[in-house]
């Protein structure tokens, strides 16, 4: 046992006196009220010379360590000598100081003497069991394990002066973790982790280089360095998994359920956590962890534990990695997993079960993956208990819209190849599908044979439809029909489009959707206030090679107060027929111009070319005559 005081400066200000208080302990004694005097300079322990040492220095030691009486043990024989060096020497003191580095010494590492003259003490105690404490505790420090699956696993976190920080792994090994599982209460010991495998905890590192024998009743009574002291980083917090306690369970259950599948006993895994439903990742997963989850759900028995998305992916947190069950536990959260959201997946490897009470039965289901909403994506039928794709072979608008209407997703806009949406992963169940478009359901078209294709997965069909709320667009406060700030219908109100995020990808697509030429800018309008009125609608995203503004939208499309301030617009070139037309236009100007030209030219001609031409001697009087006799006339 030792004694370790509150980590306090230990930086020396002279040779005479070192002159600020420093960390001290009582090493090798009996108790901790007893032992070798131990001081901590420079990030290490040190002993002190015997020079000088008698029973006022030894009260000094007791009154800082908070103590009532001490007795000087001069010589090393007394407790086991120490090893490092040796800090202090030739201490001299009045016996009022309240800690022993303000005692007059030769100064930090400067003495003759050898480790058989280390100083020690013993002091008396109004404590009847000695336990380690500091001079805020009078009894065990508070444990919790944090950011674990359960209670009794997690991060070690220890509370002093009112705040909880972490362990250092530094030393850190399964005679430790018996002690934090006989704290908390938590049965026995599994594992004594490292390297932060729960997580990165916050705030103080509280304890390291902690050594336990595995007796201890509370982490605070083993050796270990002074509270605070480490010269660790959060990556090397210390963790431990333990059993609870036999009959007892340490949390309840987090609710699960099965997504995307047939019914309630097949489907993507899906947990509750934090009032948030997430996935989990397929690590590690197998039988064992779904008949865990058949038996917690109430669906029998497990059949399949197939991972790589097979119900198709999620969206949100993945919440539970290398999940590690017996197979006896009855729910999955009492299994052993990483901590709750540390991962190292995507959704492409969710796990999924089916289970033994699975109805697959009824007629097969439809699903369009990959796109940003139910009503728009890559085209998967489901039989035999897996999700599918369909070959673009044959695939047309007919197709897509009984699509859409088994769907409810309105009326059919496009019906893209090529794997447009992305590749499936899962087998390619449909080829060579006729529908006349009046059919309610696709298994009602002519169909090939299940399984049977000539394809691969890059022929993947896909389908959009105008869903419940179809985005019509269009432009506005600009010099023509295809430049302008962009707007979009959205539940019955045109609103402007936010300008975070916004790209050529995207105006490339709403000048497709004008019948307008290719995207030449994609132009920021001036920043809005508050005052301005008008949300603007946020969440688009494109890839560039959509049709259809309506595939570019996410999840989390809505109206919004758009932090830029900015509404989006765009710059398209003219339509070809249009500049075709101009350009017959300008042509058949030109021609008309050339031939009004010729007109005119001839008419002056003849005009000209028929009056009389007169001799140069002969005046001009007949003319004079005429015109009189006429006027007479």
């Amino acid at each position: 046992m030792s004694f370790h005081t509150s980590p306090l400066s230990s930086i020396p200000l002279g040779d005479l006196a070192v002159s600020q208080r420093v960390p001290l302990r009582l090493s090798d004694g009996p108790h901790h009220c007893a032992g070798r005097v131990e001081v901590f300079y420079k990030n290490q322990w040190g002993t002190v010379c015997d020079d000088h040492w008698d029973l006022e220095d030894a009260r000094v030691v007791c009154r800082a360590a908070g103590l009532r009486h001490g007795a000087a043990r001069p010589r090393a024989r007394h407790f086991r000598a120490g090893s490092g060096h040796t800090w202090l020497g030739d201490v001299n003191r009045t016996g009022t100081e309240v800690a022993l580095s303000y005692c007059r010494t030769k100064g930090w590492g400067k003495n003759n003497c050898h480790y058989g003259e280390d100083a020690g003490v013993v002091c008396s105690d109004s404590s009847s069991h000695p336990t380690m404490a500091t001079h805020t505790h009078t009894g065990p420090a508070e444990l919790r394990l944090a950011n674990g699956p359960n209670r009794c696993s997690g991060r070690v976190e220890v509370l002093h002066d009112q705040q909880w920080g972490t362990v250092c792994d530094d030393d850190w090994d399964f005679p430790d973790a018996v002690v934090v599982c006989k704290q908390l209460g938590c049965g026995t010991a599994v594992s004594a982790y490292s390297a932060a495998h729960f997580g990165q905890g916050l705030g103080p590192i509280w304890l390291d280089n902690v050594q336990c024998s595995g007796a201890e009743a509370a982490l605070s009574q083993c050796l270990a360095r002074p509270w605070g002291v480490s010269n660790c980083g959060h990556g090397e917090d210390a963790s431990v998994v333990c059993t609870a306690p036999a009959g007892t369970a340490s949390t309840a259950p987090a609710r699960l359920r099965l997504e995307s599948g047939p019914g309630r006993c097949a489907g993507r895994v899906a947990v509750l956590h934090h009032h948030q439903w997430g996935t989990v990742c397929d690590s590690g997963w197998g039988l064992a962890e779904a008949g865990v989850v058949c038996r917690q759900l109430g669906c029998g028995t497990a059949v399949s534990a197939p991972g790589s998305a097979h119900f198709g992916q999620g969206s949100g947190r993945i919440w539970l990695d290398q999940v590690n069950c017996t197979g006896m536990e009855a729910a999955l959260s009492e299994c052993q997993a990483r901590p709750w959201g540390s991962n190292s997946c995507d959704h492409r490897r969710d796990a999924s079960v089916v289970c033994s009470d699975a109805d697959t039965s009824g007629q097969r289901l439809l699903r369009l993956s990959n796109g940003s909403n139910s009503c728009l994506g890559r085209v998967e039928v489901f039989h035999d208990h897996k999700w599918g794709t369909v070959c673009d072979d044959t695939w047309d608008i007919q197709d897509a819209a009984v699509v859409c209407r088994q769907l409810g997703c309105g009326t059919a806009l496009s019906a893209p190849g090529s794997a447009h949406f992305g590749p499936g992963a899962d087998p390619i169940w449909l080829d060579g599908v006729h529908c006349s478009g009046t059919e309610s359901a696709l298994t009602g078209c002519e169909l090939s044979d299940w399984g049977e294709h000539n394809c691969g997965h890059s022929e993947d069909a896909g389908v959009v439809c105008s869903g419940t709320n179809p985005l019509q667009v269009r432009v506005t406060g600009g010099p023509g029909p295809c430049a302008g700030q962009v707007e979009v219908l959205y539940n019955a109100s045109w609103h402007g489009v936010c300008s975070s995020g916004w790209s050529l990808l995207e105006a490339g697509v709403v000048c497709r959707q004008l019948g307008c030429g290719a995207a030449q800018a994609a132009p920021v309008g001036a920043q809005r206030g508050r005052g301005d009125g008008g949300a603007l609608l946020e969440g688009l995203s494109c890839r560039g090679t959509e049709s259809l503004l309506l595939e570019c939208q996410q999840r989390e499309m809505g109206p919004g107060q758009c932090r830029h301030g900015a509404a989006a617009g765009v710059v398209c070139t003219e339509p070809e027929d249009l500049v075709h037309s101009c350009s017959v236009l300008a042509g058949l100007l030109g021609v008309g111009a050339m031939l009004c030209g010729t007109l005119l030219v001839l008419y002056l001609w003849l005009r000209c070319g028929r009056q009389p031409r007169r001799s140069p001697g002969v005046p001009l009087i007949k003319s004079t005559e005429d015109t009189g006799m006429s006027s007479e006339a």
